[in-house]
Parts: structure tokens; sequence; C-alpha cells
């Protein structure tokens, strides 16, 4: 069990006291019978014993109760390693670390490169791994249709082996990944209210961006160090930055208009930094609880920033004209991520909150 002591960015920070460490029942009976039976005399046994002590798990822990790192303690401060320097979620973790005070580091190695890996988290010795690196295509998805070697070396390939080398090392993962990898069903219409779970199979594959990344989270699921987080339609209050999706919708000449989850980054990237903290593992819907269309957010925009912008509608056919592949539309359902953090803002709330008020140019 864990002991929240004190409350950082209105998130409770957990320790483990030296008696209370989170170690699983079934790993303390292993290593003290193996430890009673016999001594190890190489360094090899050592090793492998140590190897063996880290990853025996219980299935609680694996489901998302907390992974038992080598990370920070009573003795060992927060060393991040962070991946995707030069992307536009990367930059913002790395201004998190700053303003909270956490050491971190950015990784240099290409992730497919499982020895420069290696080498970054011998440098760095983090506690923790963050990756927000990957392909998703510039301008867009659409240039993963003609690249999509490029896109399964980084967004497969890459992430399954900075998963594989976090393990070797005892390390837990926080992967930003997507939310990209559903579409509305019978199961769960458009308007029901009725969101695809963690646990939900992914039902869309019309892209190849979504379909490496639903092929990667699938084998993800495997490994008890990952913690993986379905980010959806990211915003944030940077309206001049070209990746935020209400920069993207206003410079389109039309637009659909579909209820979708979002994620507003300046909520939620802090809250990706105390999940970290908490070792929590497994599949997170990453998102903001309840969903936004397309017009809304652009009545926002114009009521809060633009009085005189206006914007015009085309339906899902008319846009498959001028798209390669066909997007996602879904709705998310936000119900552990919303137990685990009560403060959590609905998108339409925290679209107010964080973009729209600390941007406003128009008069009340």
């Amino acid at each position: 069990m864990c002991v929240p002591i004190q409350y950082t960015h209105s998130y409770p920070l957990y320790i483990y006291p030296r008696n209370l460490a989170p170690e699983n029942p079934i790993l303390v009976s292993f290593t003290t019978e193996k430890s009673q039976k016999r001594k190890y005399t190489t360094n090899a046994e050592v090793k492998n014993n140590r190897k063996t002590q880290r990853f025996i798990t219980s299935s609680a822990s694996a489901s998302y109760m907390g992974f038992p790192t080598n990370g920070a303690g009573a003795n060992k401060p927060l060393k991040f390693l962070l991946y995707g320097k030069t992307g536009w979620i990367g930059g913002l973790l790395g201004d998190l670390c700053r303003a909270q005070g956490i050491d971190f580091s950015y990784g240099s190695g290409r992730l497919e490169n499982r020895a420069s890996l290696e080498a970054d988290i011998a440098a760095a010795k983090p506690t923790h791994v963050l990756n927000a690196a990957g392909v998703t295509g510039r301008p867009n998805v659409d240039w993963c249709e003609s690249h999509k070697v490029e896109t399964i070396r980084a967004n497969v390939v890459g992430t399954l082996t900075l998963a594989d080398v976090c393990r070797e090392n005892g390390l837990l993962l926080v992967n930003f990944a997507t939310g990209c990898i559903f579409e509305y069903d019978k199961d769960h219409p458009l308007g029901s209210g009725i969101g695809f779970k963690e646990e939900d199979t992914p039902n869309f594959i019309g892209s190849f961006y979504s379909k490496t990344k639903a092929m990667v989270e699938d084998l993800l699921r495997n490994y008890d160090n990952v913690c993986t987080l379905r980010v959806r339609m990211p915003i944030s209050s940077d309206l001049s930055n070209p990746r935020n999706f209400i920069t993207k919708i206003t410079r389109y000449d039309k637009v659909v208009d579909i209820p979708n989850s979002m994620t507003i980054l300046d909520e939620l990237l802090p809250i990706s930094i105390e999940m970290a903290k908490r070792n929590l593992t497994g599949i997170w819907n990453f998102t903001n609880p309840g969903v936004v269309s397309h017009n809304e957010v652009l009545q926002m925009y114009k009521d809060y920033i633009d009085p005189n912008f206006s914007w015009k509608n085309f339906d899902l056919e008319e846009q498959a004209k001028v798209i390669v592949a066909p997007r996602s539309n879904n709705e998310l359902d936000t119900t552990k991520l919303k137990n685990m953090f009560p403060e959590l803002l609905s998108i339409k709330e925290s679209l107010v909150k964080y973009v729209f008020q600390p941007n406003r140019k128009v008069n009340a």
C-alpha cells in the first residue's frame, strides 16, 4: 500500500515507507525462500536473481496499481528520461519538469536502436522514462499511408524496443499513445454517451497510423511496466501551435461536425507526471470526460477569440474526397481516470478554463 504525504499541483504525491514498499507477497515469499536455500556465487547469478525478483508481480499490480520499479524513493530523487524532444508533447513535458523542479534529460537514441536506448539509460540513470516520440505524419496522418516502413519502425519497433529495454532495467515507461483506434459503432453509437473502455478491442484501422498504434497497444498489454495513455485530438492554450487541434480546424476551409473525446494538454499533462510518480501502469483513456463537436469548439473560438470568425461544414463523404485515409471519431470512457483524479474537468469546462479564458480577446 502507499500513503499520500503531500500535495503537488493539487495531486497527492505518494511515497512508500520502507515497511510499506510496493512489494508483491509472491515476490516476498520467493526471495525469502530462495535466500534461505543457497547463496549466489557468481555475478551472473546475482544479476539474474534480481531480474526475477523485480518482475514477479501480481495481476493487481500489473493492472494499474503500481509497478515495483527501481525508481525514486526516500533516498533517490526523481529523474525522468524523456523521448520526443523535438515534438510538441515532448517539449511540454520538459517545461513541466522544469516548473516542478524535476530533474530530467532528453534521450538522444533512436527508439528502434536498442544499444542507443541502453546507452541513454546508463548515462541518465533515470527513475522513470516518458515517451512522446513517434510518427504522426506531416502535415497529417496521411503521410503514413505512403511511408509505411518508417511508420512501423517508429511506432511499432521503436516503442516495443523502448518498453523492453525499460523492463530489463526495472523502469516504468509512460507511453503517450492515441485513442484514435476506435470509431462509433452499434454498441457505442454517436450521441449515446457510451464510450469505449480501456479493455475494449480497437475497431478502427482506417488509417495506417491508427493500425500501427492499435497493433503496438495490444502488444504492450503484455508489459507490466508500461503506462499507456490514449491521447485524442490534443489541444493546448498555445493557439499558434500548428499541431493544436483548434489551430488546425480554424485553418481548414471546411470541417466535419462530429462530437469527439479530446485531450486538454494543459490539464492532463501534469496528471501524467503524477501518474509516473505513482508508478501507475496499464491502459488509460487520457481525455477529458465527455465529448465536444467541431462546431462547438469553433463557436467558442468565435465567442472568445475572434467575433468575425466563420466556418463551413461538410459531411464525411465530402471529407473523404480531400483526405487519403479516413479519420477516427469516437467517445472514450474516462471513468477510470476520473476515479483516480476526481478533480478532472469535463472537456467543455476544461476548454474554457485552460484554453479560451487565458486567450480571451472578446469582451464579455
